[in-house]
């Protein structure tokens, strides 16, 4: 048995399998000029000595750190602290790790982002903006790999990843209008100003009543300070205050559904009896609360997949072609909220 340090070098592996370190090295590589025998001996040798690739020296030599950043709004919402969770994951099965950033959604601080504020430690960042507006990206320095999560505010200029939110928010409605609601309020939504998340959730759920031929109500559209529990909790109160409450909320998160569920239960009204309530999200507080909430829920390993592999894509290959625009999947999933 050949004598080896305690963690073993490429030369350990070439000496275990008889061949040259180049070879072990286009082995590792996946180079395809390499016989099938000697892949398996070099295989062999690996998996004997418990050898384990240097990925970190490997970047390094390639001008890279191996990190990349993610930068999000705030990590006490809880899609944004289970995005992270899953984008983290991803990351690690590539190999990657990464530096989280809570911008508070403020404009300087999503613009540092954009310019890379950790541009010495990372390769790249992946974005979740709130504030940014499109001049921002369109003068972005092209040197720093960006991947947008959520609404873009310059098409064609920035990779992005999000969900059809329109599609989403009319599918919501329609469940809504499926159980015989017929005064849907809007709690977090808004109907002016540039097509953020909740416009374009607003403008799902405007499509859906007009399909069904109902009239769309627009102060049956509640804008919020934040979207936290107690935002939730205080519109949906001043729903309950007026001379006719609506019969539904259709809530843009699921934290401004648990919050507009506390207060309708303080307020003595049923939910499903007195009204509905669905939200947006599906965290995972929303399966635990009474009643259960019913939610939309997007596909968040699918962002985070689609996220990371765009972005180490971009790292690879700055010129790899034209930004992408992919969308994930999501689906309606009806709980007790909803009568389910």
């Amino acid at each position: 048995m050949i004598g080896v340090a305690a963690r073993p070098r490429i030369k350990d592996v070439a000496e275990y399998a008889g061949v040259s370190p180049k070879t072990v090295s286009n082995v590792i590589n996946n180079f395809e000029h390499v016989s099938d025998r000697t892949r398996t001996a070099v295989q062999e040798a690996i998996d004997a000595l418990g050898y384990r690739v240097n990925i970190a020296g490997r970047q390094l030599r390639q001008g890279r750190t191996g990190m990349i950043t993610l930068a999000v709004p705030e990590l006490d919402v809880a899609y944004f602290s289970e995005l992270a969770k899953h984008v983290t994951a991803e990351a690690d099965r590539r190999g990657r790790t990464v530096l989280l950033h809570q911008t508070g959604g403020a404009r300087e601080r999503e613009l540092a982002a954009l310019h890379g504020f950790d541009a010495q430690f990372s390769d790249g960042v992946v974005l979740s903006p709130l504030s940014l507006l499109p001049r921002d990206l369109a003068t972005r320095d092209r040197r720093l790999p960006v991947v947008l999560l959520g609404e873009r505010s310059a098409a064609g200029t920035t990779d992005h990843v999000g969900i059809d939110n329109v599609g989403a928010a009319r599918e919501a409605t329609e469940h809504l209008l499926s159980r015989g609601r017929r005064r849907i309020a809007v709690i977090g939504g808004s109907v002016r100003g540039r097509q953020g998340t909740d416009r374009l959730r607003t403008d799902g759920h405007r499509e859906a009543l007009t399909a069904a031929g109902l009239p769309f109500a627009e102060d049956l559209v509640v804008p919020v300070r934040a979207y936290h529990w107690q935002d939730g909790a205080r519109a949906a109160t001043a729903l309950l205050d007026r001379p006719a409450p609506p019969d539904a909320l259709l809530c843009l998160n699921d934290h401004l559904a648990l919050g507009a569920l506390r207060a309708l239960h303080e307020a003595g009204r049923s939910v499903p009896g007195d009204l509905d309530v669905m939200g947006f999200d599906d965290i995972e507080a929303s399966r635990f609360s009474v009643p259960s909430l019913t939610t939309v829920a997007p596909d968040k390993e699918e962002i985070a997949r689609s996220a990371v592999s765009l972005l180490l894509d971009r790292i690879d290959d700055p010129e790899s072609g034209s930004p992408e625009d992919r969308v994930a999947g999501h689906r309606v999933i009806v709980r007790e909220s909803t009568g389910g």
